[in-house]
């Protein structure tokens, strides 16, 4: 056999060996720390080639001079080898704690910042897949905070605003059971409005929480924005006049639309009642549509006087109602919230903005295809 084939071939049974010391070893120490198995994974590529040398030497019975320089020269190779890859494993997992170290601070509430100094390529990925997910877990516990408030605030409303209409109730019904009523007509025709209040707030409540829970079935059909927003001016035109706010509907297009009319209806109903609640008398409320390179453009404007800067992210939130001055009538302030998840269920956007003496409410819808 060649001389050169015989010598790769007791090499390659010295490595095979010892590499397979070496991964029975690495199975048995894979709960260790990373220091460790750099150190075996060291010592077993010093260890095979001295595995294979020595082999080498046995089969072709070299001299003990010079099987006593290539152990030492082999001996010198696995002290620096083994020394390099402890400094390297310390160095991998002093990174690796002060990487956990700073993953704490999700458990904590606070945000992910990466250790600062070099890292290795897979550590430096790990550190950025990190802080991207802080900053998403920020915005959900952002997102949590500011519904719980909603909620809390919805309650204290929800709990004030029937616990006036239900003394009246309770007041005018026992001034009629005790036949004390000057006028039980009068009486009678309250209470008929205090109960319609009360169903109309009901139903509101319904209609949000079949939106949160997603179970806001559509029934979109082919619609002229004309149409829909004719119908909903002819309605909301009695309380215009209650409240002596004069109802514009200028650059209206009879662009088609593919949307639920009854819940459309609804969020133009909303919108302009609470426009024309916010605009005092002798102001004007207009409403427009037309099409954009965005969609189609439900827009409503009033002069309610404008909306304060940092009460303008919450205008849609569920029972916001603003200052004070936002009570009844002005509702439960869930009238905005229905508009923005009926809007949202069509696959488009509600938003606010202030101009000059008032607001401007804009609903964004897909057009319809040709």
């Amino acid at each position: 056999m060649n001389d050169t084939l015989l010598i790769a071939l007791y090499a390659f049974a010295g490595a095979a060996a010892t590499g397979l010391a070496g991964a029975g070893v690495l199975r048995l120490i894979r709960r260790r720390s990373l220091t460790a198995s750099l150190a075996v994974v060291a010592a077993v590529g010093v260890v095979a080639m001295l595995a294979g040398t020595l082999a080498v030497a046995w089969a072709m019975f070299l001299s003990p001079h010079d099987l006593t320089v290539v152990t030492t020269v082999v001996a010198m190779a696995a002290v620096v080898s083994l020394a390099t890859a402890l400094l390297l494993g310390r160095w991998v997992v002093a990174r690796s704690r002060a990487l956990a170290v700073a993953a704490r601070s999700f458990g904590d509430g606070g945000n992910f910042a990466a250790p600062v100094g070099p890292t290795t390529a897979e550590l430096d990925h790990l550190s950025r897949e990190l802080a991207a997910t802080s900053a998403r877990l920020a915005e959900s516990r952002e997102r949590e905070r500011a519904l719980e408030t909603s909620r809390r605030e919805l309650v204290a409303w929800i709990s004030h605003d029937l616990r006036t209409p239900l003394a009246g109730l309770r007041a005018m019904s026992e001034a009629l059971e005790d036949g004390v009523a000057a006028d039980p007509g009068r009486y009678l025709k309250q209470i008929r409005t205090e109960v319609e209040r009360l169903n109309d707030m009901v139903g509101d409540l319904f209609e949000l929480s079949r939106i949160h829970a997603g179970a806001l079935a559509l029934a979109p059909s082919r619609i002229s924005l004309y149409d829909l927003v004719g119908d909903a001016l002819a309605g909301a035109d009695p309380l215009a006049r209650e409240h002596g706010v004069r109802l514009v509907g200028g650059r209206i297009e009879p662009v088609p639309v593919e949307v639920d009319g009854k819940e459309m209806s609804r969020v133009l109903g909303n919108l302009l009642v609470n426009a024309i609640r916010r605009t005092p008398a002798d102001g004007t409320v207009a409403v427009s549509a037309e099409r954009s390179t965005e969609g189609v453009v439900l827009s409503v404007t009033d002069g309610c006087g404008g909306i304060p800067d940092e009460d303008l992210p919450r205008v849609f939130d569920t029972g916001w109602r603003g200052t004070h001055a936002r009570t009844p009538p002005a509702g439960a302030g869930l009238g905005l919230a229905i508009v923005r998840g009926i809007v949202e269920a069509h696959q488009g956007r509600a938003s606010v903005r202030n101009i000059p003496g008032g607001c401007r409410f804009e609903v964004v819808l897909p057009a319809a295809a040709s």
